[in-house]
């Protein structure tokens, strides 16, 4: 999975390039994050997702400041509100940087548990989404 989620990271990263703004980053940050909580939710639980954002949240936090309030804060399931007003607070450098930080650590710790080949195909659309650049561009959810 680590080498998949590179190529999200450099995506990621690719949209403040080209002048995607903050607040669009965090929206589709948010969206993206609903999409990871329905894809894995019927197998893991809500609950189960949350722990993992929660934890990939204290991990990333320490390089992406921006991130600390976020983990700091309640964190119902399937609520990524928090995590779209921290980051359209940011560059959207930061905001991209922060974003793709997150999901490497999200996507390691997944395969970790599960293995590359089950992330890979529990999280294909929503990976498909992303290094397709459409996150960026469909900001509605």
């Amino acid at each position: 999975m680590r080498n998949e989620a590179k190529p999200i990271q450099a995506g990621i990263a690719q949209w403040a390039a080209n002048g995607v703004d903050a607040d669009r980053i965090a929206n589709a940050a948010a969206s993206t994050w609903s999409d990871i909580d329905a894809a894995l939710s019927p197998i893991i639980g809500h609950r189960g997702v949350a722990a993992l954002y929660r934890r990939s949240l204290h991990l990333t936090r320490s390089d992406h400041a921006c991130l600390a309030p976020v983990h700091e804060g309640e964190l119902p399931p399937g609520d990524f509100g928090p995590l779209r007003a921290a980051l359209s607070k940011q560059t959207s450098v930061d905001a991209a940087a922060a974003h793709g930080a997150l999901l490497q650590v999200f996507c390691d710790l997944l395969t970790n548990l599960i293995g590359a080949s089950l992330t890979e195909q529990l999280l294909r659309s929503v990976l498909d989404n992303l290094t397709g650049g459409n996150a960026a561009q469909d900001t509605t959810r």
